[in-house]
């Protein structure tokens, strides 16, 4: 096989060999532009605000790696610690100490939570908080809700059936039936759809999985009053109640949803941001719930990568960064941003995407085709071909946003005031 400098092809041609070597040409679907009219941009280098492409073009970045970049990408800081790190070695199958630091610097910062397991993904922290959940209880039925993502564990390739998930399917080949059949799907903010699955499975349910501000299938943002009803009916069942922070952790304030809400769940997963951009995840929670996890207690987990010293050293300086200045600084240009996008949404071209609405929460927008959109049911269905042509127009300016109609943009402390100076620029230049 010819071999290449991969770094000196174009996207197009990179995307034929890529074609060649892996299924569709990428290693997580998204990345390969599926039904838009062009196929992926392939980055070489990313530095603050910007990422930039085998062809020598850069694009002020919006996806931050779908969010865990807060700081932007090759922070200096935390390039450094890294660059110490890899000196001592990046991989060790052994106990170390950076993740005691990671583990004491969250813990402190976190009154809600009081041990943490990590590992490589938000999948795996997913996976391993339904099992805990299922030990923790005995019981094994998940409640989870249409429109929240969870990884690619199979209980969470479930969609609904008719009615109250009488007969739920995966959302995915290779998924076994009897899977399927623990897994209970209802509408996000349907309070009477939960109260009734409770009285269906009485004793039956082990928890129920939400994230609280569901980002993955557009910017949900969810009433306070709809997760605190879930806190309540969990514990007078007995079922546990399971925040799903990967997105939402260190980005809707440093305690996430659980800190903006005051809601105390009984589990929380954790990724992306406390690994600075490195793989990793984490189960966090009560002592007595995280006890029951090997080798203390009967619940298996475990991980010849977990706690890699790398993702925990990149993840520690991260986090060290994170303070109340830096959240203000954040939110500050959060708003800038919408301000820019809007006034340019309203009237681009005499207004072709004045009826995008630019929904926000904290440091995550979407562009959204109508306003107080709480269900992925109520999205409809011309959100996609609204969004290619909003996509692709932004994409040929030097913006890149995630190549999805459903994702949500992330706004990190590299998009600075010269960073959105040269945004206006690039919207409005023709």
């Amino acid at each position: 096989m010819q071999k290449h400098n991969y770094e000196t092809l174009s996207s197009i041609q990179l995307f034929e060999k890529a074609k060649q070597l892996t299924p569709g040409g990428v290693h997580s679907p998204v990345r390969s532009f599926k039904g838009l009219h062009r196929g992926p941009v392939f980055f070489t280098k990313g530095k603050g605000a910007y990422l930039y492409d085998t062809e020598g073009r850069n694009y002020i970045d919006f996806c931050m790696s779908f969010g865990p970049l807060m700081l932007g990408h090759a922070h200096p800081t935390v390039e450094s610690a890294l660059q110490e790190a890899l000196h001592r070695g990046w991989s060790f199958g052994a106990a170390e100490p950076y993740s005691l630091e990671l583990a004491e610097t969250l813990l402190d910062r976190l009154p809600f939570i009081e041990q943490v397991r990590f590992m490589n993904s938000g999948t795996e922290a997913v996976m391993t908080a339904l099992r805990l959940a299922r030990g923790i209880t005995g019981k094994n039925k998940i409640i989870k809700f249409n429109g929240c993502y969870h990884g690619h564990t199979d209980s969470m390739l479930i969609k609904a059936g008719s009615g109250l998930a009488i007969e739920p399917t995966s959302s995915s080949a290779g998924v076994p039936k009897g899977v399927a059949e623990d897994t209970i799907v209802i509408e996000l903010d349907d309070e009477k759809a939960v109260i009734e699955a409770f009285k269906k499975y009485h004793d039956q349910i082990a928890a129920v999985i939400i994230e609280p501000l569901p980002a993955n299938n557009g910017l949900l943002i969810q009433r306070t009053e709809f997760l605190n009803f879930l806190r309540d009916i969990c514990t007078k069942n007995f079922a546990l109640l399971i925040f799903d922070e990967v997105i939402s952790g260190f980005r809707a304030g440093f305690g996430g949803m659980a800190g903006h809400t005051g809601i105390k769940p009984d589990l929380l997963t954790y990724g992306k941001v406390i690994g600075g951009g490195l793989p990793v995840g984490a189960v966090a929670g009560p002592r007595h719930h995280l006890e029951k996890l090997a080798p203390l207690g009967p619940v298996y987990q475990a991980g010849t990568l977990s706690a890699n010293p790398l993702a925990m050293v990149g993840g520690l300086a991260t986090i060290n960064l994170l303070t109340e200045d830096t959240y203000n600084k954040i939110e500050q240009q959060a708003q800038e941003l919408k301000n820019l996008f809007e006034d340019w949404l309203k009237n681009y071209q005499n207004g072709r995407f004045s009826s995008v609405q630019y929904i926000n929460h904290s440091s995550l927008f979407w562009f959204a085709p109508e306003k107080n959109i709480r269900k992925i049911t109520q999205i409809p269905d011309h959100i996609t071909s609204i969004f290619k042509q909003l996509f692709e127009i932004l994409l040929n300016k030097g913006i890149h946003i995630a190549p999805n109609a459903y994702e949500v943009g992330f706004v990190s402390l590299a998009h600075d005031s010269s960073a959105l100076k040269e945004l206006k620029t690039r919207l409005w230049k023709d």
